[in-house]
């Protein structure tokens, strides 16, 4: 018997067949297409979305015996999408364009919305940290409300996207508790005390969405995995070749479904858990614990209850550009146009690596030193945690008139390590929260780098585990296909059953002294960006 995943992720969606035990047997992707506007705006479209979908399941279904396949999961960004009361697409963008009906995770128009909430105080952003992001669907709701007029009155129903997944599928309107409280300040104290805050909804000026029992956000919420409604309509049956009412699972976010798919590798029991920080690494990184209790940790999303797994507390805290850093890195320096010239973009980084570790042998030095004068803070887009700052910027030191292949492969090293005390941050803000971190689990694109895992274990001092199945987030997808379908009574056994092994990257302590080092470095820059916003307040 066979599950489908499906993955809507920033630049494409992606679809696996899964056996029983977890093993994916057959892989497709599409990609998506996005708008941007102002560096600031990113958009895209419901109906492309979903005629991806439509095609990477025909895909990995084909040959297959339909009536193997047992359940559907699907998992998505946490983006933001409307339809009017007859189900069409309602422009999100303030220049019209009907079908730009999403608001991307990324997009960060809604800055000043998210202040206005923040100000408030109210007891929900106790759940998130203390500061709603700019990212979060509250204050996109509130600057559609007050920018464009026109599509707010239009608007029939408001879906975080894997939400629309599901009822796109099924036609059911329930919506899923992962998506709710960590992206929409739905409120969830405890097991059984969740609900919308009308209070809350009241204060920042969004009461009409309280209207007729919350009927354009939803009022029935389901944990991920549960089925959903009778499963595939007849008509998304025939779409895409499968049998209606093949059960579909209530869904969850990308990266919460990586953290499904790698969390329990190496036969992890679940004691081990709240040891483990999941990161799951691609245009952005997501940061993840799991704790059978609630932390309120400045700066870090969450508690969360029930996101990801039933009776389990989530803190998540992020960078907001990590793979999207990187290629901007690369790709606005000098010798970038020429070097794409001669090789594919794919293999840019690992050229760039070689590049680094031949100069390394011929200067005879460690490679980590190469940049020691080089210093890169990584907030090009904001920091999300653990300062919760979106006006943060990028900074550099040590720039020369330099502009050649190995400038570049310089600048692309010291990035990696700016990251690399991104994260080390979050974990000392998780740590002071109460967390004991022994391990980090990674995956996502970023891990195809073994300069950026071994960047990581080192400037951290941790050891990095790497799920053999480097489809941790579509393995995810699929642990939600088998609860739904009935195969495991809960995720967590799911987890135990569909889970592989991992190889294990220890830190070099020879390089902890370096690191030490370059940390201070980057938390005074930190400090010296901060200043700086100070003094030139005044002008």
């Amino acid at each position: 018997m066979y599950y489908i995943g499906i993955d809507v992720g920033t630049g494409s969606v992606r679809a696996c067949l899964s056996n029983y035990s977890g093993k994916i047997i057959k892989y497709s992707s599409h990609p998506l297409t996005t708008w941007s506007e102002y560096g600031t705006y990113f958009m895209q479209s419901t109906e492309n979305i979903w005629n991806s979908v439509v095609l990477c399941i025909k895909d990995v279904v084909d040959g297959v015996s339909v009536d193997k396949i047992k359940g559907i999961g699907f998992d998505a960004t946490c983006s933001l999408a409307v339809v009017d009361a007859n189900h069409d697409p309602v422009t999100v963008c303030p220049f019209g364009n009907k079908e730009r009906n999403v608001i991307l995770w990324m997009d960060h128009r809604a800055v000043g919305e998210a202040e206005h909430i923040n100000s408030m105080k109210h007891e929900v952003l106790d759940y998130v940290g203390g500061k709603m992001s700019p990212e979060m669907e509250m204050p996109k709701l509130l600057w559609l409300k007050k920018n464009v007029q026109q599509s707010w009155e239009k608007i029939g129903k408001i879906f975080d996207l894997p939400d629309f997944l599901t009822w796109k599928a099924t036609g059911d309107d329930s919506r899923s508790l992962c998506s709710l409280v960590c992206k929409w300040g739905f409120l969830c104290r405890n097991k059984g005390d969740c609900n919308w805050s009308a209070s809350f909804l009241k204060e920042i000026g969004l009461s009409e969405l309280l209207d007729n029992d919350c009927y354009k956000i939803g009022s029935r919420v389901l944990a991920p995995g549960h089925p959903v409604g009778m499963g595939l309509t007849e008509s998304v049956a025939n779409e895409v070749g499968l049998i209606p009412g093949t059960p579909v699972a209530t869904s969850i976010i990308d990266a919460h479904a990586g953290v499904l798919g790698m969390i329990g590798c190496n036969g992890a029991q679940e004691n081990m858990f709240e040891k483990r920080l999941g990161i799951v690494c691609g245009t952005s990184s997501c940061h993840m614990c799991l704790s059978t209790g609630p932390k309120f940790i400045k700066g870090v999303w969450g508690p969360y209850f029930g996101a990801i797994i039933d009776d389990y507390w989530l803190n998540e805290a992020g960078q907001s550009a990590t793979g999207k850093l990187i290629d901007h890195i690369i790709e606005s320096h000098p010798a970038y146009e020429t070097l794409n010239e001669k090789i594919p973009k794919r293999e840019i980084y690992a050229y760039l690596e070689d590049l680094l570790e031949k100069t390394a042998v011929s200067v005879g030095c460690s490679l980590e030193k190469l940049v020691k004068d080089l210093h890169v803070y990584p907030d090009f887009h904001g920091n999300r945690s653990p300062l919760a700052d979106p006006d943060m910027k990028g900074m550099i030191i040590g720039l020369t008139l330099a502009k050649d292949e190995l400038d570049l492969a310089k600048l692309y090293l010291a990035t990696l390590q700016g990251l690399a005390y991104g994260t080390r941050h979050i974990i000392e803000s998780l740590i002071s929260g109460g967390y004991n971190i022994t391990e980090i689990v990674m995956c996502g694109g970023l891990v195809k780098s073994k300069l950026f895992v071994q960047t990581n274990a080192d400037a951290i001092q941790v050891p990095v585990l790497l799920p053999e199945e480097n489809e941790s987030v579509l393995l995810g997808s699929a642990i939600l296909a088998r609860v739904a379908a009935g195969h495991s009574e809960s995720l967590a056994g799911a987890i135990m059953k569909m889970s592989c092994s991992a190889s294990s990257v220890t830190p070099n302590v020879v390089t902890k002294r370096f690191h030490d080092a370059k940390y201070d470095v980057f938390r005074s820059m930190l400090d010296l960006q901060r200043h700086c916003s100070v003094v030139m307040s005044k002008e």
